[in-house]
């Protein structure tokens, strides 16, 4: 019995400070992961945000320069017929877009969805203006018949994307 009582006068303060040590080195360990993971964060978002801010810039100038008013003085040319400018604008709205479909991952789909349906309107007023105007109309016709349509239907598509994307890009200030 002795040697029992003495074994465990041993192995157990020895258990003791190999537990203890065991806790020291694991809450070590936890700690220098915990600075690793902020570490690569703090990189990942030196990294990503001016990206991230790259990419709000082109959707906001995406949605302002395919504004109708913005869309038809930069594409309008006196010789052009409504058909000739009906096809270039609605040209121009479809690179403009395509040009920037990758920054949708750089959003949330609710915002992506909100900048789709500002282009889809603006698509959706083009082509309503030029289904009503004949053969011979001119662009000025087209153009005119676009800025009251846009003005008329208060076309806020493009203001609601806008903030949207603006609300986004505030998330990370």
């Amino acid at each position: 019995m002795d040697f029992v009582a003495d074994l465990l006068k041993i192995v157990l303060p020895a258990a003791l400070v190999i537990y203890g040590m065991y806790l020291t080195v694991v809450s070590f360990l936890n700690k220098e992961r915990e600075k690793l993971l902020i570490n690569l964060k703090t990189q990942n978002t030196q990294t990503i945000l001016p990206i991230r801010l790259q990419a709000g810039e082109r959707l906001c100038l995406l949605l302002e320069r395919i504004t109708p008013n913005n869309l038809v003085r930069r594409i309008n040319q006196t010789e052009y017929s409504a058909r000739d400018l009906h096809t270039q604008l609605i040209r121009e709205v479809r690179e403009e877009f395509n040009h920037n479909l990758s920054q949708q991952v750089y959003f949330s789909d609710e915002t992506w969805e909100a900048v789709k349906r500002a282009v889809e309107g603006v698509v959706t007023v083009v082509n309503s203006s030029f289904q009503d105007m004949n053969e011979e109309a001119r662009g000025i016709d087209l153009a005119k018949r676009i800025f009251q349509r846009s003005l008329d239907e208060r076309n806020d598509g493009i203001q609601i994307a806008l903030s949207q994307v603006k609300s986004e890009i505030r998330i990370y200030f």
